[in-house]
């Protein structure tokens, strides 16, 4: 809130930076959000429309380019979750719904979607809505984050010149590894993993990516090695023990 504060009324105003927030971050305090209202009592049912919500969400800001596309595709939630998908001003952008779904529609003036309406269309979440749209994500600075706490933990201490070497490789390690493809299974199809989420009370499909290879460890270590002859003479023949086995 203070970074926001100085892009929009503080020093950095002017500056022609633009400033924008983290989609994942967005949508987990709109999760949070729902997820308050759906403890109290007659309002059990957002709790299972909280994932859909969500994905709506990422839908609003990726399709949307300005403020008034984003409230037009963003208002239509309240609309879907009742059943009614053509209303007076728009209409549901989704395709055929399955017939078999048990989840169940809201009913109009409940509890519950006048406490989604309240979310929805909070003035506080709509004011930063402009910086969503550019649909950005610090999801793989995240990952680097991970990377520089398996290479430098913060529980133990190193000296300048041994944490640079330990953040390079954290750098290597990442970049190397960043893009990597899907696990499949023998018969051509992707590897999953299933991740139950306490809140939602809903069950998520991940997939698993393939074992990293260490591929440019050789490389690092020929490198290592040529650094070493150029700079100074490495002995060619090492005299051996009498007792070694060698």
């Amino acid at each position: 809130m203070q970074i926001s504060a100085l892009f929009n009324t503080g020093k950095y105003k002017d500056s022609g930076i633009r400033h924008t927030l983290d989609m994942w971050h967005g949508s987990k305090s709109l999760a949070k959000k729902i997820h308050t209202a759906g403890q109290h009592k007659g309002c059990e049912e957002l709790l299972d429309w909280t994932r859909d919500i969500c994905n709506h969400f990422w839908h609003c800001c990726k399709s949307a380019d300005t403020y008034d596309e984003f409230i037009e595709l963003w208002r239509g939630v309240l609309h879907h979750v009742t059943g009614e998908h053509e209303w007076a001003l728009g209409v549901c952008q989704h395709g055929p719904l399955p017939q078999d779904s048990d989840q169940a529609w809201m009913k109009k003036g409940s509890e519950a979607h006048v406490r989604l309406a309240e979310i929805i269309l909070d003035a506080r979440r709509l004011k930063n809505v402009h910086k969503y749209l550019s649909f950005r994500s610090t999801a793989e600075f995240e990952s680097f984050h991970n990377h520089m706490h398996m290479y430098a933990s913060k529980r133990f201490s190193f000296t300048p010149p041994v944490y640079a070497a330990r953040a390079m490789l954290a750098g290597l390690d990442c970049n190397h590894h960043i893009n990597r493809p899907p696990k499949k299974r023998p018969d051509g199809s992707l590897q999953y993993r299933k991740v139950f989420n306490k809140k939602s009370h809903k069950w998520s499909l991940y997939t698993i990516k393939e074992d990293k290879d260490y591929a440019y460890v050789k490389d690092l270590q020929s490198a290592i090695l040529e650094r070493r002859l150029s700079t100074r003479s490495v002995p060619r023949q090492s005299k051996k023990r009498p007792d070694d086995p060698r």
